[in-house]
C-alpha cells in the first residue's frame, strides 16, 4: 500500500495556489494553463479554501455572477477536507468518497506540503493492484 508520501515524491509537491481576492476568470485561466481542477486558496501562507470546476459550476454559472468581476472567496469551498502525508492512499480514498471531493490537499501542521487528486488514488490502487497480481501469478507458477 501507498502512502501519501510516496505519491508526493512521484508525482511533486507543487501546489497551484490562488487568493481569496484572485478573480474567478484568473484562476480559470491559470487552471487551464496547468491543466488541473482546482487550485488551492491560501491567504498569508495559510489555507483558506479550494477552488475547483464544481464550485465554479454549481456557484458561479448557476447564479448568474460574472467570472471577470467575482473573486474566488465568495464561489470556493471554505471547508476543506485535507490529508497528511502519513496517511495511506486507502484514507484518500474513503475521505474523498465520504466527502464527496475530488482533491485534498495535503498539510502538515499549517503548512501546505501538496494536493492529491481522485487521478492520483486510482492511479495508486492500479498500481498495487498490478503488483499484487503479479506476485500472485509468481507464487502460482513457482516463480521468485
Amino acid at each position: 500500500m501507498q502512502y501519501v508520501d510516496d505519491v508526493l515524491n512521484v508525482k511533486g509537491r507543487d501546489v497551484y495556489t490562488a487568493t481569496p481576492t484572485t478573480t474567478v476568470f484568473e484562476a480559470l485561466e491559470l487552471m487551464a494553463d496547468k491543466e488541473v481542477g482546482a487550485l488551492v486558496v491560501v491567504e498569508k501562507d495559510r489555507l483558506v479554501g479550494i477552488f475547483s470546476e464544481r464550485d465554479y459550476a454549481r456557484r458561479l454559472a448557476l447564479e448568474g455572477k460574472r467570472s471577470r468581476e467575482t473573486p474566488v472567496r465568495e464561489i470556493m469551498t471554505d471547508v476543506v477536507a485535507t490529508i497528511s502525508q502519513s496517511d495511506s492512499m486507502k484514507d484518500c480514498m474513503e475521505r474523498m468518497t465520504n466527502q464527496r471531493v475530488r482533491h485534498l490537499p495535503v498539510v502538515e501542521g499549517d503548512r501546505l506540503i501538496g494536493l492529491i487528486s481522485i487521478g492520483d488514488v486510482v492511479k495508486s490502487i492500479m498500481s498495487d493492484q498490478e503488483l499484487m497480481i503479479q506476485q500472485l501469478e509468481n507464487y502460482i507458477t513457482g516463480r521468485v
